[in-house]
């Protein structure tokens, strides 16, 4: 299920620090973009932010809970998106180092991505993240 009107909007105010904030129905949940990063997404409205081996350190507490996930052929398949400690939207500023460390990993996977990328279709990517 995707994110409330009343939980978009939340969202939108408590990470408006680190850029343009977007969020979009995707799969059935919300992805949270800053700046055409997806940092996050939203499902059933509990936030899941992005998750690296760079950022894992600063969810430690996180692992608590089972990360955003779908079913698949009889089974589950397990995404880099951990779920928010709901302590955290009463405490504004540690929710965004956590924000930052998504919106990080967020870039290195994005960073990834397009030097996979052959050819024509990266300078078509680079030229479209740059404007």
């Amino acid at each position: 299920m995707v994110a409330s009107d009343s939980f978009a909007e939340f969202l939108r105010e408590q990470l408006a620090p680190l850029g343009h904030v977007t969020l979009r129905r995707m799969f059935g949940k919300t992805g949270v973009f800053c700046d055409a990063l997806m940092l996050g997404m939203v499902r059933d409205n509990t936030l899941y932010l992005r998750v690296d081996d760079d950022n894992r350190d600063v969810f430690k507490e996180a692992e608590a809970y089972p990360p955003l996930n779908y079913a698949k052929q009889g089974g589950t398949i397990d995404l880099a998106f951990w779920r928010v400690p709901e302590r955290l939207f009463d405490e504004p500023d540690e929710f965004l180092i956590w924000a930052r460390a998504a919106l990080a990993a967020a870039g290195r996977i994005a960073a990834k991505r397009a030097r996979a990328v052959p050819g024509p279709r990266r300078r078509r990517i680079a030229a479209r993240d740059v404007g």
